[in-house]
């Protein structure tokens, strides 16, 4: 499959955990869509006769730009390369930009599934996290989403300042109430240089510890699991045929192609795989978009691997011995120690030939992969 990445970098304001690029200076936003045009049509050749699986508005907040532009741009693409009813199209979007208008906007405009940045029901727990809306704005927003969207996902954070396991249930709970297709469940990360990174080291604010975190983590798997979601990667949980297609392909290492300030893309010709990437500089995306990229690497065997370990478990995608020996150094026997150490702590199950992650070992998965390229 074959996707598209936008990085749209408008943001209202900063939240203290985040460390994606963006801007919140609104006024740049129709040059940005005129430079956003000049990429896409200077890269209409990695387009042509290109079937497109998965469509991705990311950010920054899409959600604040005037549908119009989204619009605009959806038209170019379905000019430059084939884009079907089937094409799965995701917007990022916030509570707090979404009233029924809006709504019925976009999805006039093409959009056929919402991510929406919920992160919790709990007003004291979204102040905690910085967030703008209410637990009222998010129930509103996601109910009025489902009653027009074939696939709504909703974000969910875990780990606040001052959460309880109690409070975590809750969230979960009036997630279940609403039904969304799609949840993603994350763990506060403190970001260096961030907001609350720099609260943190002057013990301003103190956030829960690994292990009550992964307990919140422990309580999310046995709460949506029992309630028919199926958790189909580390921090992701679907109803049946929701997944995020074109989260879906990155995991599987499938091309995309990224457009805008500090966008990504990996592409597969033959042999060959490269990533590159756009300057995180939305000034000198606006003079030269077309002139954007700023780094360019073709993988290396070794590299390829590495990538194959780490993102095939985070999927819970078997891994074969056979192939986990590509990269052994030390011969069968250490591999298969390292394979049954790791077994022991209940993290992987091995399966003749087959080694899969548990669901505990979800928690450990970077460790994990990082055990097996170790060995």
């Amino acid at each position: 499959m074959f996707s598209l990445y936008v990085h749209i970098p408008f943001c209202r304001e900063r939240c203290p955990y985040c460390d994606f690029f963006l801007v919140t200076r609104s006024g740049f936003t129709e040059r940005f869509f005129e430079a956003l045009a000049v990429e896409t049509a200077s890269k209409a050749p990695l387009l042509k006769e290109r079937q497109i699986g998965a469509i991705h508005f990311g950010g920054g907040t899409p959600s604040l730009v005037p549908v119009t532009c989204l619009a605009g741009w959806l038209t170019q693409i379905a000019d430059l390369a084939e884009v079907t009813a089937d094409t799965e199209i995701t917007l990022e979007a916030n509570p707090e930009d979404l009233d029924s208008a809006r709504l019925d906007l976009l999805k006039d405009a093409g959009i056929n599934r919402l991510s929406i940045g919920v992160q919790s029901f709990s007003g004291r727990k979204l102040r905690a996290l910085g967030r703008a809306h209410s637990s009222d704005d998010a129930v509103r927003t996601v109910s009025e989403a489902l009653a027009r969207f074939p696939s709504v996902s909703i974000d969910l954070i875990c780990g606040a300042e001052g959460e309880s396991l109690a409070e975590w249930e809750g969230d979960l709970q009036a997630a279940l109430r609403l039904r969304p297709q799609h949840v993603s469940v994350y763990m506060l990360a403190v970001e260096e240089k961030t907001r609350l990174w720099r609260d943190v080291q002057k013990g301003i604010r103190k956030l829960p510890g690994e292990e009550q975190q992964a307990g919140m983590y422990r309580q999310a798997m046995v709460l949506l699991s029992a309630a028919g979601y199926r958790h189909y990667e580390v921090s992701n949980y679907a109803l049946e045929g929701h997944h995020s297609r074109y989260n879906l392909s990155c995991w599987r290492r499938e091309p995309y192609l990224g457009f805008g300030p500090a966008a990504h893309s990996f592409l597969v010709q033959g042999a060959c795989e490269t990533r590159f990437s756009n300057a995180g500089s939305l000034l000198r995306y606006l003079d030269d978009s077309a002139g954007a990229v700023d780094s360019r690497e073709v993988l290396t065997g070794s590299q390829r691997f590495d990538e194959e370990v780490f993102l095939s478990l985070r999927i819970r995608n078997p891994l074969s011995v056979g192939f986990l020996r590509k990269g052994d150094k030390l011969g069968l026997q250490h591999l298969m120690e390292v394979l049954y150490g790791l077994r022991d702590k209940g993290w992987i199950r091995v399966d003749g030939d087959k080694v899969t992650l548990t669901d505990e070992g979800f928690l450990f998965a970077d460790l994990v992969a990082g055990e097996l390229l170790s060995a």
